[in-house]
């Protein structure tokens, strides 16, 4: 596999390519906001040799702005971004692949490729593109990030996602070589220890902003918790599946519904924001099973998670489950029904969780039977659509395309509050006039005794587990239409210490990626060991 080349910068000082380009700006400041088509205009305006990418666009664009031949227009960089929805949740994700290492699962249905991560395959787009690198962390963090900032991205803000198998299950060496590269190429200068870069990166170039990884219920130990806050941790993927103690079995997955539940507790109570995995269509499963153990998510308090993602089952050749499918022993669902099981199962979920994703990147060539339909959750978006059906998880509330600044200042503050295991949740939400979510905090206030906790800084404290502000990524300091820096996290903080208070808490901490511990600073937070605290 061949690397992606960047096209090269238009030249500016070629008489005819320079008005091309201005006339083609000059349309674009007019051009409709919701409709993301620009070939019929790139078409009119070609060259030669084609027609212009959109970031040569934006390159000459900026340099024109930058000379003061034209003012900075947002429309124009709506329409010259590539993919805004990318980075419309406020960051820039990028997503790195750990190399191949064996996991303690047998599960019958995960794939074991020999260059691929476990439950990965050689064809998906991020495996590829780490392949393409060697697996090394320092060349994906780094490509990932010029690549968004070729397409129009904001890169001041990153979600930096460590992917491929199961994080704890890695040798502590790895992972600290691993993370400490993805460091480096964050902050743009080596450093010597992972500690050591972790405290560069509160003032580096790109400033992470949340650090996820991906792991088993079964790893979760107060010990692992602990280890992951010291790497910087702030959200876990958790490899739930099914609630279903006999399905787990079934299907070889290793691990109780019972150490589903601890892990949850350990990690909410830690102040991590946990992404629970559930996978339709398991071996033993029914459609109507399936909607049973999904309803578990919200109505035990022992799970309720922040977000999700649906895995339906993919069978794959060269798994257990593709011997047993072989034998006639299992049938994946008809397209048909696993459709209706989704669509039902969207209406289930939370306005406190945000459903990530509802099918795995899975190339359809893979796939031996059953749906192979890559955008099932638009085919689902259509189906509640036509019916008047909505979902209410976070993501298809979330501010999204253009936010208007007259949006965001006639936002008003609602509060979702709920139980779980050990905790009582609020969920802080700044809704607009058009009932679209602007931001959010998630505060948690404990309500059972914290032994298991190995954190003696937070023992007595309220934790703030989340701050998310909606709108396109911005830079540091900018201000723009969007719905970032107009305050509502400022506000959100004192809404919050003002609850915590109330219920007798002296001490408000919040679990804060690297990045993000200046922000906290200037709120009246001070530097703990692993969190920055607030007295109240």
């Amino acid at each position: 596999m061949t690397k992606r080349s960047i096209p090269q910068p238009i030249d500016l000082g070629d008489r005819v390519e320079r008005e091309r380009v201005l006339n083609i700006l000059r349309v674009l400041k007019d051009w409709p906001l919701e409709k993301r088509d620009i070939s019929p205009l790139l078409r009119k305006y070609h060259t030669a040799t084609g027609t212009y990418a959109k970031s040569q666009l934006l390159g000459a664009y900026r340099q024109l702005v930058e000379e003061n031949v034209i003012k900075s227009n947002e429309s124009i960089e709506y329409q010259l971004r590539g993919r805004p929805v990318r980075t419309i949740s406020g960051v820039a994700p990028v997503a790195v692949l750990t190399e191949s290492y064996p996991c303690p699962g047998e599960c019958i249905f995960c794939p074991n490729q020999k260059d691929a991560p476990k439950s990965y395959l050689d064809g998906e787009p991020g495996v590829l593109r780490a392949i393409q690198y060697g697996y090394d962390p320092y060349a994906q963090t780094a490509s990932r990030i010029q690549s968004l900032q070729a397409t129009g991205h904001s890169v001041d803000k990153i979600e930096l996602l460590v992917l491929g198998g199961t994080w704890s299950s890695y040798p502590e060496e790895y992972q600290e070589h691993f993370l400490l590269r993805c460091f480096d190429a964050m902050n743009e200068e080596p450093s010597s220890t992972l500690a050591e870069a972790l405290r560069r990166n509160r003032t580096a170039p790109h400033r992470n902003v949340g650090l996820v990884i991906e792991t088993r219920p079964d790893a979760i130990t107060p010990a692992e918790v602990l280890r992951l806050r010291e790497q910087g941790v702030t959200k876990v993927q958790l490899g739930v599946q099914s609630l279903d103690d006999q399905i787990l079995e079934l299907n070889r997955r290793g691990h109780t519904v019972a150490q589903t539940h601890r892990a949850i507790r350990l990690l909410r109570r830690a102040g991590f924001k946990i992404v629970a995995h559930w996978m339709p269509n398991l071996y033993g499963a029914t459609p109507g099973s399936d909607l049973l153990d999904f309803a578990r998510l919200w109505d035990d308090p022992a799970m309720r998670p922040d977000e999700l993602k649906i895995y339906p089952t993919a069978l794959l050749e060269g798994t257990e489950l593709y011997t047993l499918w072989q034998e006639g022993k299992y049938q994946p669902y008809a397209e048909e029904d696993l459709i209706e099981l989704v669509t039902q199962c969207k209406l289930l979920i939370q306005p406190y969780c945000r459903a990530n994703r509802i099918m795995r990147d899975i190339p359809a060539n893979y796939i031996v039977s059953g749906s192979k339909k890559s955008n099932l959750r638009q085919i689902v978006q259509q189906r509640m659509e036509k019916a008047g059906l909505a979902c209410r998880c976070i993501r298809c509330r979330e501010i999204r395309g253009h936010a208007r600044k007259q949006s965001i200042e006639r936002v008003q503050l609602e509060t979702l509050h709920y139980q779980t295991e050990g905790t009582q949740e609020y969920f802080l939400q700044y809704l607009t006039p058009e009932k679209q979510l602007a931001g959010f905090l998630r505060l948690s206030l404990p309500t059972a005794p914290r032994q298991e906790l190995p954190i003696p800084e937070i023992q007595m404290a309220a934790m703030i587990r989340e701050v998310h502000v909606y709108g396109p990524a911005q830079g540091l300091g900018e201000q723009g239409q969007g719905g970032q820096h107009h305050g509502l996290g400022t506000r959100l903080l004192s809404r919050a210490a003002e609850i915590a208070q109330a219920a007798g808490f002296d001490e408000l901490a919040v679990i804060a990626a690297v990045g993000t511990w200046h922000y906290y600073q200037e709120r009246g937070f001070k530097q703990g060991e692993l969190y920055p605290i607030r007295q109240l």
